[in-house]
């Protein structure tokens, strides 16, 4: 395999689209560029233009080491909520105890992301360096962090797995006590500080990640350990969207073969929980959106039949009770609007449906249903990332893709460099397409 080298490359690890080049001649320029300082910045220019590469760090000694050292690399930063990022020369600290640095090769955008940078969600925190949908290599890791190692192929989670707490050791729970989701915490757990920083202030981390940025610093129990095989440019976007939408079909919903599945809302979320109601073998995918638009693309996740409450006079719950002699036998809400969840668990079928709520409502939502909805035997269950324990399931979802068992091409409608990482976010705010990979070389 030839890739085309000459970029910028920082702290003497190179690996342009996510490989090391393992080139003779670039390996003699490296190791005469060694230096004592603590921030390392190099560039290396084939003459060639090209250089062979292997698929995956095998001899991390053969490779400029950057462990213990502060590392100089390009950040996207958020300095205000709202306003374009800007592409920033930062630092970043090497971890510490539990904690893994990490080289981000594909990025994604996520709702999460643009949500807080829009600061609707909570008190604004910045300046910060957003993204947690991502794939990447282990840099280096800190004391205590005996299941990485330098070169793994990995995916960065949001939420984390300690192991150790009750929610960890039990088998239906993925709600880990230490490491559950924060979107307040700009810090590391450990210490209360960032691991970013420019011109000696700090830069404040997103949900435990910070994928918008060459490097970033992860506490090991949010790092998934993935098969090295597996294209990071492609499965990057399990880490987040697309497993929690297929995990609340497959883990939470469980749909019986030959079942009947009402999807709400046709984002990406509930495209992928249409994807797992496929691979579950549902007869009838019946995908509930208030945009027609979608409708023909959802068919390509397994969307049969297509539902726009816009078009009747009355419930939707009404219309697919209708539709499907009673009730569908599953429900999966994916939008968050609390109309949509009362709907959703209103148009299951009595004695058995289950109804599954994804999105997440208002703070100040209040969700009203007759008690008699309950004891006629309907089902109503909350999910959270699909119901997936991060560094135990993950890797199994990975394995999915690799079985091609699971399709995640038909959801990346969009690539850009990162120097041009805003274009990923008019493209969400104009609602085009699903997910936008960012390439870090680029």
């Amino acid at each position: 395999m030839a890739m085309e080298v000459g970029r910028l490359m920082r702290c003497g690890v190179i690996c342009p689209r996510g490989f090391p080049i393992l080139n003779t001649k670039i390996h003699k320029v490296l190791k005469s560029m060694s230096r004592g300082g603590q921030v390392i910045r190099c560039q290396v220019n084939d003459s060639r233009g090209l250089a062979t590469v292997q698929p995956k760090i095998r001899k991390v000694e053969e490779i400029e080491s950057t462990a213990g050292q502060v590392i100089q690399c390009r950040a996207a930063v958020a300095w205000e909520a709202g306003k374009p990022l800007v592409i920033e020369e930062v630092e970043v600290a090497p971890p510490k105890e539990k904690e893994v640095r990490l080289k981000i090769l594909y990025t994604s955008l996520c709702h999460t992301d643009l949500y807080f940078w829009e600061a609707k969600g909570q008190t604004p925190l910045f300046p910060r360096i957003f993204g947690h949908e991502a794939g990447g290599i282990v840099e280096s890791v800190g004391e205590g962090v005996t299941d990485l190692a330098p070169g793994d192929h990995v995916l960065p989670v949001f939420t984390g797995e300690c192991k150790e707490c009750a929610h960890c050791k039990h088998e239906e729970s993925n709600l880990c006590d230490l490491l559950r989701i924060n979107t307040e915490r700009g810090v590391m757990i450990s210490d209360g500080r960032s691991r970013f920083s420019m011109n000696g202030k700090p830069i404040y981390h997103f949900l435990g990640t910070s994928t918008f940025s060459e490097y970033t610093v992860i506490h090991s129990g949010c790092v998934a350990k993935i098969n090295p095989s597996a294209p990071l440019d492609k499965v990057c976007v399990l880490s987040c969207g697309i497993s929690t939408g297929l995990g609340a079909a497959l883990n939470v919903a469980k749909p019986p073969r030959g079942s009947t599945v009402a999807i709400f809302g046709l984002g990406a979320v509930g495209l992928a929980a249409a994807e797992g109601a496929r691979i579950a073998g549902a007869s009838r995918v019946i995908g509930v959106d208030r945009n027609p638009a979608k409708f023909d693309e959802a068919k390509k996740f397994g969307i049969t039949e297509f539902v726009n409450p816009m078009d009747y006079d009355k419930p939707v719950q009404e219309v697919l009770a209708e539709m499907t002699g009673g009730g569908v036998d599953r429900s999966i809400e994916c939008t968050g609007n609390i109309n949509a969840m009362i709907s959703a668990f209103e148009c299951v079928h009595d004695g058995w449906g289950v109804a599954v709520l994804v999105g997440v409502p208002h703070k100040e939502a209040v969700f009203k249903t007759h008690p008699i909805n309950f004891l006629n035997e309907r089902t109503l269950k909350g999910t959270f990332f699909g119901n997936y324990k991060p560094r135990s399931h993950l890797p199994s979802v990975v394995e999915k893709y690799m079985n091609k068992e699971l399709e995640v091409e038909k959801f990346i409608t969009h690539t850009v460099p990162f120097s041009e990482i805003n274009k990923a976010f008019d493209y969400m705010l104009k609602g085009d397409g699903l997910r936008c990979i960012i390439r870090m070389d680029g």
